[in-house]
């Protein structure tokens, strides 16, 4: 059974930091890319970014993200991380990493609050 477990979400201020992880099982791990998707209040769900299998420089980032967010993995670990710097109020949303750039198969998702 496929389990992506995350964590690390919380309430912050705009230009603060968070970083996200997931904690991933039942599947190859190393074998897939993987994903961070969003949802904010009210709207539907929204890709924040992807990592090949292979790591490294084989990530992409949504517009809105870029230059703030970076992803990363730990293949030993089965672990997916997002980094996410210079927090905005529209960055507010539960978090979910995810098998797929849709989303289709995700975890339950960490809250993020970007508040003064």
């Amino acid at each position: 059974e496929v389990q992506l477990v995350e964590s690390g979400g919380g309430l912050v201020q705009p230009g603060g930091s968070l970083r996200l992880s997931c904690a991933a099982s039942g599947f190859t791990f190393r074998w897939y890319a993987m994903s961070w998707v969003r949802q904010a209040p009210g709207k539907g769900l929204e890709w924040v970014s992807t990592i090949k299998s292979g790591g490294g420089d084989s990530t992409s980032y949504a517009d809105s993200v870029k230059g703030r967010f970076t992803i990363a993995r730990d293949n030993a670990k089965n672990t997916l991380y997002l980094q996410m710097n210079s927090l905005k109020p529209e960055d507010t949303a539960v978090y979910y990493c995810a098998k797929d750039p849709t989303g289709s198969s995700r975890g339950q998702g960490t809250q993020v609050t970007v508040s003064s």
